[in-house]
């Protein structure tokens, strides 16, 4: 736990009933995005550096060849996991992967599987033999809201990625068949609940303060939705967080596919 920002948890929820923020935003406003295509193009296939505020995120995209699910088998594979770097804030620790490392990999994945992002059916070679997709989250900065960071970062770093050629059963390192077939852009989007108050895109003092946390990840309709906290959302506010996202993710994803 970061010992100043839970601290701070008071001062954060009086000023949020106020109808202020700590770092002078509205309600509804999102942190600058920036983002960096291409980070580390000599080591990955694709790669994105995203910065949301102060919160820091690498992702990488790696492919290889292996075999389908028995369920789908023509249809590639990915995976995603997620590393939370000591270095990022004094909370993580090195050692096997933690609940909230796990969760925040899961709800990048699904907010990206479930919009079929990925054409999975343009990944098959041939029988018995699939790409395989494997997208790699590391947090270097910790600011708050990682989902949001992470799920951009993965997003810019699959349009970022090449797919590797493949030519007499095995993968030409160095040389590319071309762009790993995207089909949309899907953009999550995080709200916090404090007290009564909806916030969009939480530093990490606010995320100690907040009841509940929910994200939408949205295309052209809602693809998945993660609640988080121990607080609850009335239906109403359910309904204005997911036209909120509706809203705010047409500028989020103009950046991301820049």
């Amino acid at each position: 736990m970061d010992i100043e920002a839970y601290l701070k948890r008071d001062y954060i929820i009086n000023l949020i009933q106020g109808g202020a923020r700590s770092d002078g935003r509205g309600f509804s406003d999102i942190r600058p995005i920036e983002i960096t295509k291409g980070y580390v193009a000599e080591k990955a296939p694709g790669s994105a550096m995203v910065r949301l505020g102060d919160t820091v995120v690498l992702a990488g995209v790696s492919m290889d060849v292996g075999e389908p699910y028995a369920d789908t088998p023509t249809s590639g594979v990915m995976t995603t996991s997620t590393e939370l770097r000591p270095m990022a804030s004094p909370t993580f620790e090195t050692g096997p992967p933690r609940e909230d490392s796990i969760e925040l990999s899961r709800v990048v994945d699904r907010g990206i599987r479930e919009s079929g992002a990925i054409d999975m059916e343009k990944l098959f070679i041939e029988e018995e033999k699939v790409w395989m997709v494997f997208i790699d989250i590391h947090i270097l900065d910790n600011y708050g809201n990682l989902i949001d960071a992470a799920g951009i970062a993965a997003m810019s770093a699959l349009l970022d990625a090449r797919l590797p050629k493949y030519e007499d059963g095995k993968v030409i390192r160095g040389e590319w068949a071309g762009k790993l077939p995207i089909t949309c852009t899907p953009v999550p989007l995080t709200f916090a609940k404090i007290k009564d108050k909806i916030i969009t895109d939480p530093i990490l003092e606010e995320e100690y303060a907040m009841d509940a946390r929910l994200t939408v990840s949205t295309t052209d309709t809602v693809n998945a939705m993660q609640k988080g906290g121990v607080g609850r959302f009335t239906a109403q506010e359910v309904e204005f967080i997911v036209d909120m996202a509706f809203e705010k993710a047409p500028q989020t994803r103009k950046k991301i596919e820049e």
